[in-house]
């Protein structure tokens, strides 16, 4: 399981209330914990995660304006927003949804890094990889083409897993993430000819123009609010007759949403008008699972558009 981050307050009489807070939290008795999170945030109110850790109680006890407030509190307290406050207002709806905060997503990572692979595969059992595998393999044979890529980019390459799944139909694959801790991962599995360690758009945008013939976003859009900025950048990257292939996660409604896993999730027809506005032909779209959470299987999409 994931460490919490902790971001001490300078104080220690306030980071031992918050130890406090926390245990009470962990038992239950989220009251309790909230009254002492107040009182450390009392003393040492530029607190970011005590006040963050009195969003998450507020909202678990039906409190939407208090949680509200102590996130934005959390975010002002840490402008870059580790704890991902930002996150959470999203899906209170007291912000439009975005891309998530670039520190906050660097922070999961990096602690998610040295066990990752295992927290995937034998606990989500992740399965995004194969499903674009299986999707790509099945969009060449329609058009009667090889599977078999010359140069592919790897968006949120993570520990290289993507990669994997691919590796006996790539021949150099280039990998971008923002954290460091999966990118030293990914660099220990060899199959990387290079890795960068950066935001997914700006790091295409350093990519020459029709210089991939496959980009790969395994899992990775789920972190991303509106496609249009990252989706054109492919666009660009991708050589004539070249493919992406992504998985996001799906909902019923309209457009994007902040889902309950704090993953956003993206409608059907936003795909569809993504991709045409991109300039990219949808070439594939099927609902599957990528991973499963709870136990259950979280909704999700496979899709495939080529670059005409």
């Amino acid at each position: 399981m994931l460490g919490r981050l902790f971001l001490s307050s300078g104080d220690l009489i306030a980071d031992r209330r918050y130890e406090f807070a926390r245990d009470l939290q962990l038992r239950g008795d989220l009251a309790a914990a909230a009254e002492v999170l107040e009182q450390a945030i009392e003393v040492a109110p530029n607190f970011a995660s005590a006040w963050f850790s009195l969003g998450e109680i507020r909202a678990e006890l039906d409190d939407r304006d208090a949680a509200v407030t102590a996130f934005e509190q959390a975010r002002a307290s840490d402008p870059s927003d580790r704890h991902g406050a930002g996150v959470w207002l999203m899906r209170l709806g007291a912000a439009p949804v975005t891309a998530m905060p670039p520190a906050y997503v660097r922070s999961l990572f990096d602690q998610y890094a040295p066990h990752f692979d295992n927290e995937l595969t034998e606990r989500l059992h992740y399965r995004a990889p194969a499903l674009l595998f299986k999707a790509v393999l099945a969009v060449r044979a329609a058009e009667r083409k090889p599977a078999f890529f010359k140069r592919a980019i790897d968006l949120g390459c993570g520990t290289g897993l993507g990669a994997a799944a691919f590796a006996q139909n790539v021949e150099t694959f280039i990998g971008i993430d923002l954290s460091p801790g999966m990118i030293e991962q990914a660099r220990a599995t060899g199959l990387y000819a290079a890795l960068e360690v950066d935001d997914m758009t700006a790091a295409l945008a350093r990519q020459a123009d029709s210089s991939a013939d496959l980009v790969l976003a395994a899992d990775a859009m789920v972190y991303v609010g509106e496609l249009a900025p990252v989706l054109s950048e492919i666009q660009r990257v991708l050589m004539s007759g070249g493919l992406l292939a992504l998985t996001v996660e799906t909902h019923d409604g309209d457009g994007v949403i902040m889902g309950e896993g704090l993953r956003t999730a993206h409608s059907a027809d936003y795909i569809h008008a993504a991709v045409a506005t991109a300039g990219l032909s949808l070439a594939h779209l099927e609902p599957a699972s990528p991973r499963t959470e709870d136990k259950v299987p979280v909704r999700g999409l496979v899709v495939v558009a080529a670059k005409t």
